[in-house]
């Protein structure tokens, strides 16, 4: 269902000079129903007491779904955006990597609904985040 025939090295070059590469999202994998990613948890990505902001979560979230979704559509004819999204924090992380990973709940003409899950490290899970994508044709 996925275009994985782009590989994480094309999607990373297209972060480089957006909030992506500021916060240091690397995409990690492409897989036919899912997509991956990791995110440093450091002074880009902290909250003033030295843990991972809820708002970093919520960028790596709406990355992952946002490219997930755009590969999932035939691009010549459809671009995709966020209409909604939401998380769930579920523990702290204060330093190292969180990674995450996009799969699908609902694949429509029209929208999208993607469910995220942010792990760290140890594989706990992070935060949980699910974001609606409007498909819209291009004109």
């Amino acid at each position: 269902m996925l275009n994985t025939d782009v590989t994480p090295e094309i999607l990373n070059q297209g972060g480089k000079n957006c909030m992506v590469g500021h916060v240091g999202i690397e995409i990690t994998e492409v897989g036919t129903d899912y997509l991956c990613g990791k995110m440093p948890v450091d002074k880009r990505t902290h909250q003033p007491m030295g843990l991972l902001h809820g708002g970093a979560s919520v960028v790596l979230a709406e990355t992952l779904g946002s490219i997930a979704a755009t590969l999932a559509v035939d691009t010549k004819k459809y671009f995709c955006v966020g209409l909604e999204i939401n998380a769930n924090h579920i523990r702290g992380v204060k330093s190292g990597y969180v990674y995450g990973k996009a799969t699908p709940l609902h694949i429509g003409r029209s929208t999208h609904v993607w469910q995220i899950n942010i792990r760290n490290e140890d594989e706990k899970l992070v935060c949980t985040s699910r974001i609606t994508m409007a498909i819209r044709e291009i004109k």
